[in-house]
């Protein structure tokens, strides 16, 4: 099936796992585009005995998204909303649509779709509906079952069934599901539906009379296990017009669950609890000490949203939400905020639990497994009392969050899981949690369904007979058991399969990198990556720009840790690090190290790609591209110091074969190296006597490519009464070495620099860096790669930008008013591990107005998009946003790039020229 079906090993190592702590490896991963494509699939499943399991965003968590046999990912192609019916307030939408593609289309009506988990950037409405998803705004408008009116289901014949109240589509089936009803009308009438968050097992309880036969509903939470879903109707509800959050502390996390029912009473559109152990997780993340600023002091918190139709009305709103919690809560206290970007901080402090507690504050491992459960309401309080007294009893540790106000918790714990005897414990505590949930009237799943984690524990909260409708509701739809077999009915094991478990770091490695985060552990920071998925948001963010022009899984963080992970493993990637399969996952990897930041735990694929390539290419001949951008500053040196040689390669006929002996893809033109270096520029001036020194780092691009950013930067110093130094010899941070994984030779070239730069060390000098690629090697990768040397971490602290320069300036100001507009191109690195804030400062003193580009990357990223087979990648990420807004921009409008790559980009792919910021200064200047 061409185009459809994949059995590479690269992509089936990239889908063993979703977000859960399960690992299968597929025989196959097929990606329709329509109906039709999905019954082949099935016909080919039938012909070759292999089960299917259908997949969205993949960010299951309970193992509901991977199998063994075809895995059917409906993200790619199959993700249409397909219409909106504002007078209905009804949507029609295919399985893959993104949740916020979705409440895009309705909001435009004003409307939204009620159920939002954290995921909505790139969770699926049918991954929703698979697992009867709910979010934080359930408590006021239901869970996902209420808001599906219809439901489309192909089953594994081909046929498909238009499922809705009153009807399956099928009179047969419809005969057969009255007589499963009528049979067992007891169960489904006590054992189900009794509070909202009670999804474990199938809905039965929809089809009873009271309820409609509403067959549409019984079939959401169905797993991916009786059919595929090719499209629903869903209902929409009227979104507020403005919006007000009330965080409301109480003195630990008992009180915030006691007192969520006050809130619900008080009509908040969220009640949604966290413990002071979430935010001191969040605050060890790099650059994050001082979130949670905005919360009101206590231990444990609820964050209640109110609306309204002005921004008036909302806070009014929230503020009595305060004020009817504190009449039952004395000693409560409350922050109400309605400044959209302060509710944006605050939110993303909870949104980001999923992935920021996979990660306890010592450093620690956490898991799901008990990650999802539920009880009523108003028994959520003496739950949790007593699971924390079972995680003393089993020794774990781990941080509470979820949705209070509908009882429902989630929790990852630090299961021991790398042996035999850790696994052991994590099925008595599974089965024991099991005990303490249901003698509470709970249920082991919430919102993430039963998948591979829970569905062995379903006899502990119904019955006998319950189980035994569920399995003839099974066999109605799936009688070979077809469907993601294993899950729900006839379930696997809870500890099979586990992807932390035993074997999970087979291949040894001692990495060149500290990995400080990591203890020194490559494994362990491979593993940071848990799947939620957040690198797989098409709509914002930096991360991940490869998967964003490709909208492949492989090539998506996520995808690459799954790689990598396996490659640990030594099982499926059984040559190592000399696996091709690795290779092919890292290759559109463009090292612009958003992941870095922009991952809720921040897995960093730019370093794990260049310890690869070091073992990968040990030994071996490497790309040519390897030994022409790579060792870029050697080739510099040597093309400024031939007369005439610049001139030459600048010729479209030697261009062209230097180009080809480089490795250099051919659409690119070839870079220009200038006839007069900085550094030789700046021993021909006249030296500066007085003012307070810096050094200037002459990086490659400046010194041998653009030195006019170098004057410039000279004169804007001086100007400011700086006396500029240049070191005396030659430096380099070894950034092109780094990228290319050739890790040896970086780590030197850091020595030598650090012995040139010893004098200015010891004297504390300020090094302004005019390349963020650079600054960022300088300032956080040298003391990675030379832990022992303490003149490395020394010099990143002495590193700074010339916007920190220019901005913390506290002298005359010498620069005029430029009164202009401008797109500004932020460098990728400098993003991911620094800021444009100072940036910013400036601009705005010097009257320019920048719309700043907020794509991420620019798609050159260094040798990337000059290596052959990136020119596509590379281009579709200027596309996004770049090269729009600078075709776009008015003729006296700045372009603004900081980065040589994203001048090299914006010169090659548009007819604007990019200025770095000393060049903007340096025209600020009044004789200039």
């Amino acid at each position: 099936m061409p185009g459809v079906l994949r059995t590479d090993l690269t992509t089936r190592t990239a889908y063993t796992s979703d977000a859960s702590l399960y690992r299968r490896l597929p025989a196959a991963v097929a990606e329709p585009r329509d109906a039709g494509d999905l019954a082949a699939v099935l016909a080919l499943a039938a012909d070759e005995g292999l089960p299917v399991t259908p997949r969205g965003g993949g960010t299951s968590i309970a193992g509901n998204a991977i199998g063994t046999g075809i895995v059917v990912d409906v993200s790619r192609h199959l993700d249409a909303v397909r219409s909106v019916d504002p007078d209905a307030r009804t949507a029609v939408v295919r399985p893959g649509a993104v949740l916020d593609d979705l409440r895009a289309a309705a909001g435009r009506h004003g409307l939204t779709f009620g159920p939002d988990p954290s995921s909505h950037s790139r969770c699926t409405l049918g991954g929703m509906i698979g697992n009867n998803a709910c979010g934080s705004h359930s408590v006021a408008w239901g869970v996902t079952a209420a808001n599906v009116e219809s439901v489309r289901l192909m089953l594994a014949d081909g046929r498909e069934l238009h499922a809705r109240r009153g009807t399956s589509g099928d009179p047969r089936v419809d005969a057969e599901l009255t007589r499963l009803r009528d049979a067992h009308l007891g169960p489904l009438r006590t054992e189900l539906g009794r509070f909202s968050r009670q999804v474990a097992g199938y809905g039965l309880h929809h089809l009873l009379p009271e309820n409609g036969f509403d067959v549409a509903k019984a079939l959401v939470g169905a797993e991916g296990t009786l059919g595929f879903v090719t499209e629903a109707t869903v209902r929409l509800v009227a979104a507020p017009k403005a919006r007000a959050l009330a965080v409301l502390g109480f003195p630990d996390v008992f009180a915030a669950a006691a007192f969520a029912p006050a809130a619900v009473r008080a009509g908040a559109l969220t009640v949604e609890g966290m413990a002071s152990d979430l935010l001191t997780a969040l605050r060890n993340q790099p650059g994050r000490s001082g979130a949670g600023a905005d919360l009101p002091p206590g231990g444990g918190w609820l964050y209640c949203e109110a609306g309204g139709d002005t921004p008036a009305a909302a806070r009014e709103a929230a503020e009595e939400i305060a004020e009817r919690v504190r009449a039952e809560a004395s000693g409560m206290t409350a922050v109400v905020v309605d400044d959209p970007a302060r509710m944006r901080a605050l939110w993303w402090i909870r949104e980001a639990g999923a992935g920021i507690v996979t990660r306890l504050p010592d450093g620690g491992e956490a898991w799901p497994g008990w990650e999802d459960s539920a009880v009523p309401p108003d028994r959520l309080a003496d739950y949790l009392r007593d699971l924390y007294g079972l995680m003393r009893e089993h020794r774990l540790r781990g941080v509470p969050y979820g949705h209070f106000g509908e009882g429902c918790l989630h929790l990852r714990l630090d299961f021991p899981l790398t042996d035999a005897p850790g696994v052991a414990r994590y099925r008595a505590f599974m089965e024991a949690a099991a005990d303490v949930v249901a003698a509470h009237g709970g249920t082991v799943s919430g919102e993430h369904g039963d998948g591979r984690a829970r569905s062995e524990l379903l006899p502990t909260m119904y019955s006998p007979e319950l189980l035994k409708a569920f399995a003839a509701f099974k066999h109605l739809f799936d009688p070979d058991d077809r469907f993601n077999p294993g899950v729900i009915t006839a379930p696997e094991p809870l500890d099979a399969g586990l992807r932390p478990g035993p074997g999970r770091d087979a291949l040894p490695i001692a990495p060149v990198h500290a990995l400080t985060r990591d203890g020194g552990s490559f494994a362990a920071a491979v593993h940071r990556c848990v799947g939620v998925g957040a690198c797989r948001d098409l709509r914002a963010g930096a991360m991940c720009p490869s998967f964003k022009a490709t909208r492949d899984e492989v090539h998506s963080t996520r995808g690459r840790a799954r790689v990598l992970a396996e490659l640990l493993r030594g099982e499926t990637l059984p040559d190592g690090w000399r696996s091709d399969e690795a290779k092919d996952a890292l290759d559109l990897c463009l090292s612009c190290k958003a992941c870095a930041t922009d991952c809720p735990v921040n897995v960093d694929m730019a370093t794990y790609k260049a310890e690869f390539l070091h073992r990968h290419y040990a030994g071996r001949v490497r790309p040519l591209a390897h030994y022409s951008m790579g060792w870029l500053p050697v080739w510099a040196r040597v093309a400024t110091a031939v007369p005439g040689a610049g001139a030459l390669l600048a010729r479209r006929p030697v261009a062209a074969v230097a180009k080809r002996l480089a490795g250099v893809e051919p659409r690119r033109e070839m870079i220009r190296f200038a006839p007069r270096t900085f550094r030789s520029w700046f021993r021909g001036r006249p030296a500066a006597e007085t003012g307070r020194p810096v050094v200037l780092w002459p990086d490659t691009f400046t010194d041998h490519i653009e030195p006019g950013v170098g004057r410039a930067a000279v004169e804007v110093l001086e100007a400011l009464g700086h006396r500029v130094l240049v070191p005396p010899g030659r430096v380099c941070c070894g950034l092109t070495w780094h990228s290319t994984g050739q890790l040896g030779m970086t780590r030197r070239v850091l020595r030598r620099t650090l012995d040139v730069l010893a004098p200015a060390l010891d004297a504390g000098l300020p090094i302004v860096g005019l390349e963020p690629s650079c600054t960022v090697m300088l300032r956080d990768e040298a003391r990675e790669l030379l832990p022992d040397d303490p003149r490395a971490a020394l010099l990143g602290g002495l590193v700074t930008t010339l916007a920190e320069v220019v901005a913390d300036h506290d002298g005359p100001w010498p620069f005029t008013e430029l009164d202009a507009s401008a797109v500004a191109q932020v460098h990728c690195h400098q993003e991911a591990k620094g800021t444009y804030a100072p940036d910013l400062a400036v601009l705005e003193r010097l009257g320019v107005r920048p719309d700043v580009v907020g794509s991420g990357c620019c798609g050159l990223a260094g040798n990337f998009g000059f290596e052959p087979g990136h020119w596509d990648v590379s281009q579709a990420c200027a596309d996004r946003e770049l090269y729009p807004k600078v075709r776009a921009a008015a003729d006296g409008a700045l372009i603004l790039a900081d980065g040589f790559s994203c001048r090299t980009q914006i010169a090659q792919g548009t007819p604007r020229r990019a200025l770095h910021l000393a060049e903007v200064l340096r025209g600020a200047l009044p004789d200039r």
